[in-house]
């Protein structure tokens, strides 16, 4: 065959083609794993309880204003009765917030959800109930209004387990299910007594509360002050939302962490008493409405901590696929190296004669060995095994933790690989280093992994060193020798100075 080298890179293109479309089906298998693992979540939140959101405490009174009107003439002249309905609201001045949140682990299968349950302590004053008072839009007009309602609204009602409100002097309340709002639904409430509107230095409530939810709680900050201190056991929380906590402490054995909020920095109090819904990470079923996804427009003000598992077995193997053409990619440069160098590495010239056209030997351990040759099949053979630990790695991690599936899978694959390549190489003096080059490529990876800040520049400084590798390595070749299919000419011998 006139150029060789063109059939092989033919061939190896379709190889590269091969394995293309089996790493692409490892992610649809990763794809669906996790679509799996959100159905699991799914499962846990509408089994025991979703994200929780906490909006309030805060009174509502619902009123209507009616009048009468004269329509028609003469005879047919009439009386009819036009109405408003409104809701008059009540912010507190200030809101106090003290929770607890301990973690516990929930599961569908091999699925593992983040389940919390939260005591917190809500303790709300208010100055004035002034904005409670309706007024009439038509002169003339009757006005009714029901009983004041102190409510508290979540995400979630099917998380609440106990309640208990006590007003002014210790006084409990009996707290009923439902708000009564039109808008934030789901949670408790309770009726004032009547008295209450007519204390003129206002007064505070305290609520405690028991919560279950899953993954995420978020907070509406509505009194004019809002103070919340939330402390839990988890190690890895993901503040969100409008506000991050003005102090927070991180820790291995959980967190601690602090919001103070003033009505000067957020419009939660006029979101709330316009109706908007509460943003949240996640949207939730279609008898939620006051829960949306995040980011959408004409949300209410929240902050929010999410309990997120750093080491997630799916995410993580979702990334590692993606580096998998560059592994393929690496391990053929290596092959081809080993190839080429064998290639162009002839035996020396005897009796002062060069060797004739076409023979090509090279020396390994001071022993004539034949040129070496890479079939196209043995290059598919080894991106397999290069595509298999990925599936390797997905299926471990669903069983055990992620360093160990992950230590198992590189370990089989370098094994198979330094084994095979020192048959196709040769030699155990060139599948050895062939091998230890694999070992060395899984812990660039796992390193990778494991950074997120920084895993852009550490890989691009590690391709870079693999280029200035194979450019320095490839300094002398004869391309022009290779493409035409020649033996290339003997390395001149290096100088001895010794």
């Amino acid at each position: 065959m006139k150029h060789p080298w063109f059939t092989k890179l033919a061939a190896l293109a379709a190889v590269v083609l091969l394995l293309l479309f089996g790493l692409g089906q490892i992610e649809d298998v990763v794809q669906g794993r996790q679509h799996y693992r959100s159905a699991a979540a799914q499962s846990v939140a509408s089994s025991l309880a979703g994200p929780q959101t906490l909006v309030g405490p805060l009174i509502h009174s619902a009123c209507v204003e009616s009048w009468d009107i004269e329509t028609g003439t003469g005879d047919a002249r009439h009386s009819e009765e036009r109405r408003r309905e409104f809701l008059l609201t009540a912010m507190p001045d200030q809101l106090d917030v003290r929770s607890g949140a301990a973690m516990e682990e929930r599961a569908r299968g091999l699925h593992k959800v983040n389940a919390y349950t939260l005591k917190t302590h809500l303790q709300a004053h208010w100055a004035s109930l002034a904005s409670l008072q309706p007024q009439t839009t038509v002169r003339g007009s009757r006005m009714q209004c029901g009983a004041p309602i102190l409510m508290l609204g979540v995400g979630d009602a099917r998380g609440i387990r106990t309640a208990q409100l006590a007003l002014d002097g210790g006084a409990a309340l009996a707290l009923k299910p439902g708000t009564f709002h039109p808008v934030y639904s789901r949670g408790l409430h309770a009726l004032l007594p009547p008295a209450v509107l007519g204390q003129a230095a206002g007064f505070s409530a305290v609520l405690d509360l028991e919560l279950v939810g899953t993954e995420r709680l978020s907070i509406v900050p509505l009194g004019n002050h809002t103070a919340v201190m939330l402390d839990s056991g988890w190690p890895h929380p993901s503040f969100g939302g409008r506000f991050l906590p003005s102090e927070r402490e991180v820790r291995s054995d959980g967190f601690s962490a602090r919001w103070r909020l003033s009505s000067l920095a957020t419009t939660a109090q006029q979101d709330v008493a316009a109706g908007k819904p509460v943003c949240t990470a996640a949207a939730a079923d279609d008898e939620g409405p006051q829960v949306v996804p995040a980011g959408s427009k004409g949300c209410a003000d929240s902050f929010s901590v999410a309990f997120i598992d750093p080491v997630n077995p799916y995410s993580l193997a979702d990334r590692a696929t993606k580096y998998g053409l560059l592994f393929i990619a690496l391990t053929f440069v290596a092959v081809g190296l080993f190839e080429l160098m064998g290639n162009t590495l002839q035996a020396p010239p005897r009796s002062g004669s060069l060797p004739s056209e076409g023979a090509a030997f090279l020396f390994w351990g001071g022993q004539a060995m034949e040129t070496l040759r890479v079939h196209p099949v043995q290059y598919l053979l080894v991106g397999s095994a290069l595509s298999s630990f990925f599936l390797l790695l997905l299926s471990l991690s669903e069983h055990l933790p992620f360093g160990a599936a992950y230590a198992l899978a590189a370990s089989a694959c370098v094994l198979l690989l330094g084994y095979y390549a020192c048959h196709m190489l040769g030699s155990v003096r060139r599948g050895l280093p062939f091998g230890a080059g694999m070992g060395l490529l899984y812990a660039l990876l796992y390193v990778l992994l494991q950074l997120e800040q920084t895993a852009l520049v550490v890989g691009s400084v590690a391709l870079f060193a693999v280029l200035a590798l194979v450019m320095v390595l490839t300094r002398r070749v004869n391309w022009y020798g290779l493409a035409s299919g020649r033996a290339l000419p003997p390395l001149p011998p290096v100088p001895d100075r010794s």
